[in-house]
């Protein structure tokens, strides 16, 4: 009876160590798979403010601990409860993470299909159509020498008949600066109501001489033939660009009042008015008698406080 008694007692002894390294695995498993949650969580809910979801089950509330010899048999089942609940948790959260990112990779691919279907269609409006219209090239400005597309194509002289004038007979010139000639002959395009062909040949000297400082003068011009074509959208942007892009640029200030005239026609009239506010902050000290003018008029137009 005695050899019985002792064998029990060793038995018991054994199986002690056996349960604390079930606990201790468990518990590690519990706590790499709350690491594993919080993880998700942040990327669920980024910036915290309290989103963060707590284990739907918590730990045993036991008020004295397990009497001499007694296995610790529902603290593991405690933990594998937990376990449980932290994985479905975790693969609930991983579940809207995904669909998450799926749903934004679809609006993406959506917007990118939307925006090369308008870029092409563009692009077929652009080369099919052939606007032209007499016209000559313009005067020097004074101080810049070189055409003033501010001042707007030349006026029709007296009893003009409104026969086309098409884009090959404006002529291209030739002072010895590639340059200026390639800026010059957008120019005498646009001034011959020649929209298409101008807007192609100004985008090509933006292109080809983004350092020279024509640039400027080409991506103004290039929006003003989109707005007179009667695009004003496309204008708004290749006046944004020309100011985003070459702030200190001869035509920057000009793009900037454009720019409110092609909102003020898109019947965005507050947009306008932050567009003139920018330009009087920015280039206010620099402006000309005629654009401080222009710009007081189209805050009215435009109805701007």
């Amino acid at each position: 009876m005695h050899k019985s008694i002792i064998v029990g007692i060793l038995l018991a002894g054994a199986s002690l160590p056996v349960a604390a390294s079930a606990q201790s695995n468990v518990e590690g498993r519990v706590g790499k798979l709350e690491s594993e949650m919080r993880a998700v969580q942040r990327k669920v809910f980024p910036g915290g403010a309290g989103q963060l979801l707590q284990p739907e089950v918590t730990g045993p509330q036991t008020t004295a601990g397990p009497g001499p010899g007694t296995p610790a048999t529902s603290a593991v089942a405690d933990l594998a409860q937990r376990v449980t609940s932290l994985e479905q948790q975790i693969a609930s959260m991983t579940g809207q993470v995904e669909q998450t990112e799926y749903k934004i990779r679809q609006l993406q691919e959506q917007f990118d299909a939307y925006r090369r279907a308008t870029d092409d269609r563009m692009k077929l409006i652009e080369t099919a159509r052939t606007n032209s219209a007499p016209g000559a090239a313009g005067t020097a400005v004074e101080g810049t020498g070189g055409p003033d597309e501010d001042a707007g194509p030349p006026a029709r002289p007296s009893g003009a008949t409104a026969a086309a004038r098409p884009a090959n007979a404006v002529e291209k010139p030739s002072t010895g600066n590639p340059a200026e000639d390639e800026y010059l002959y957008g120019y005498r395009l646009w001034a011959a109501k020649s929209y298409a062909e101008a807007q192609t040949q100004l985008k090509k000297v933006v292109a080809t001489y983004p350092k020279d400082r024509r640039a400027s003068y080409a991506q103004n011009l290039l929006g003003r033939a989109y707005l007179d074509e009667g695009k004003p959208s496309l204008a708004s942007m290749a006046f944004y660009d020309n100011y985003k892009k070459m702030p200190d640029g001869e035509r920057a200030s000009e793009s900037l009042y454009y720019l409110g005239q092609s909102l003020t026609k898109l019947n965005k009239s507050a947009d306008a008015c932050k567009v003139y506010d920018e330009l009087n902050d920015v280039y206010g000290a620099k402006l000309s008698r005629d654009m401080t003018a222009k710009v007081a008029a189209g805050r009215a137009a435009a109805k701007c406080k």
